[in-house]
C-alpha cells in the first residue's frame, strides 16, 4: 500500500498566528519543525500499519517548509512549485490513500488561521454548488484518481465542516479554535502520538478493507468564486471564459476538478500583482 501525506501548517498543534506560517522569523522556524514532526508521525504510523511506500507532499505556501533531514528516510518528499496537482501532487503515482495532516477550516469560518487557497484573494469557493475548503477541494481531486482520504488532522472547526463530506475518514483533533488566532492546543508531542496511532490504525484497516470511499464530484465542474475585493474579480475576469456575477463574485466552468484546481491556482498566482 502506498500512502500520500499532504501536510499543511495552520492545523498543526501550537500554531495560531500568521507569523508562524511565514518564512523569515524565529516563530516560523519552530512551527515548521512542528509541521515536520507531525508529518513524520504520520509517516511512521503508516509504515507501522503496513504501508510499503509513503510520499510526503509539502502543501503550505511556497511548498518548501518541511525539513527533509528530519523525515523518516523510508519516505520521499514532494517539494516546490509550480505543480499541476498542488497540495495533492503525488496522488497520480499509484497511491492507495491520502492523509491530510495540519489542515484548517475554510475561509469565513471561525477556525484557526482559516482560509481557502489564498487568504488575500479568495473569500469563498463553491464547486458544483458545494462550498468547500482546501480539504474538500483536494479530496475531490484525489477522488478523480480513485484515491480516498483515510486520515485528517486539524482543529475542531476543520473537522466539523469536513466530516459531513467524508464521514469515513479518521480525524485527529490537534486543537480547539477560540477564533482566527486563538484556542486550546495539544502539546506537539501529544499531537504526534495521536497522529501516529491513527495513521497506523487506518493503514492497517485499509489494507484489510481496501474498498474505502472517495469524495467525488461529477464533471463538468462549475466553480463559483467570491473574491476578497472587487479588484481581484476585475483581474480574474480578464480570463475570457470567466463570467462576472457581481462585484466580488465570478463563475467559470471546467471539465474536471483537476482543471478547476489549476484555474484557481492560476488566479491565486495572478493575485500577487495587486499587492
Amino acid at each position: 500500500m502506498k500512502i500520500l501525506i499532504s501536510t499543511d501548517i495552520e492545523g498543526v498543534a501550537g500554531v495560531f498566528h500568521a507569523e508562524q506560517t511565514r518564512a523569515g522569523n524565529g516563530e516560523y522556524e519552530r512551527a515548521r519543525a512542528w509541521m515536520t514532526a507531525e508529518a513524520n508521525a504520520a509517516v511512521q504510523g503508516a509504515f507501522a500499519g503496513g504501508a510499503s511506500a509513503v510520499l510526503v507532499n509539502d502543501s503550505h505556501g511556497g511548498f518548501r517548509n518541511l525539513l527533509p533531514d528530519q523525515i523518516d528516510p523510508r519516505a520521499q518528499l514532494v517539494l516546490g512549485k509550480p505543480r499541476y496537482l498542488s497540495m495533492m501532487a503525488g496522488v497520480e503515482d499509484d497511491c492507495d490513500g491520502v492523509f491530510m495532516i495540519g489542515y484548517h477550516g475554510r475561509a469565513q469560518s471561525r477556525g484557526v488561521l482559516a482560509h481557502t487557497i489564498n487568504s488575500g484573494a479568495f473569500a469563498r469557493v463553491w464547486l458544483n454548488g458545494l462550498e468547500l475548503g482546501e480539504a474538500g477541494i483536494y479530496a475531490a481531486l484525489a477522488g478523480e484518481f480513485d484515491v480516498p482520504v483515510l486520515l485528517a488532522s486539524g482543529d475542531d472547526v476543520f473537522i466539523a465542516e469536513t466530516q459531513p463530506l467524508m464521514p469515513w475518514v479518521r480525524y485527529v483533533q490537534t486543537k480547539t479554535a477560540g477564533g482566527q488566532g486563538s484556542g486550546v492546543t495539544l502539546s506537539p508531542a501529544a499531537a504526534r502520538e495521536a497522529i501516529a496511532q491513527a495513521a497506523e490504525a487506518v493503514t492497517r484497516d485499509a489494507m484489510a478493507r481496501p474498498e474505502a470511499r472517495c469524495f467525488e464530484l461529477d464533471g463538468p465542474i462549475n466553480c463559483r468564486l467570491q473574491t476578497v475585493t472587487s479588484a481581484h474579480a476585475d483581474l480574474f475576469c480578464q480570463w475570457p471564459t470567466f463570467e462576472r456575477v457581481d462585484g466580488v463574485t465570478l463563475s467559470f466552468n471546467a471539465p474536471t476538478v483537476q482543471s478547476a484546481v489549476r484555474m484557481l491556482n492560476c488566479c491565486s498566482a495572478m493575485s500577487f500583482m495587486l499587492k
